[in-house]
């Protein structure tokens, strides 16, 4: 059974773009409910815990460096299928092979810079949200 919670950033380059509020705005139009958010920055050596995972990967020091480059929002979602249902709203990580109407398809610029971070599963969704929002009260 499928999760009722994920957990999103809008990256530096979405931010920047002043794209935070038509962001959320496709969001909320898809049924979900914010649970936790805040605007924050993360440092080098955050942005490197978080990617962790990417470590051994040709892209993790310009991931890290790009992620640290500029403010981000970090939400936790909550909708039945969370996961699912959100990873279809923002789109293929390519915004050229986004869907149109996908938050990534109106507003990422390239491959690296594709304005927001999804979770892939219920598991990451949880460590991910975890990471950003420990010792937070969740309504």
């Amino acid at each position: 059974m499928s999760g009722n919670r994920t957990f999103t950033m809008i990256k530096p380059d979405g931010v920047a773009a002043g794209n935070i509020g038509a962001i959320l705005h496709k969001i909320n139009e898809a049924g979900f409910r914010i649970v936790a958010m805040k605007l924050t920055k993360l440092s080098e050596e955050k942005a490197g815990a978080f990617y962790e995972v990417h470590k051994a990967r040709s892209f993790y020091g310009e991931l890290v460096s790009f992620m640290s480059s500029g403010p981000i929002v970090a939400a936790i979602l909550e909708k039945e299928n969370a996961v699912a249902d959100f990873r279809e709203l923002i789109g293929a990580t390519n915004p050229a092979e986004a869907k149109p109407g996908t938050i990534r398809a109106l507003y990422a610029k390239s491959i690296g810079e594709n304005a927001v971070h999804g979770s892939d599963s219920d598991e990451n969704a949880a460590i991910e949200a975890a990471f950003h929002f420990a010792g937070t009260e969740l309504f």
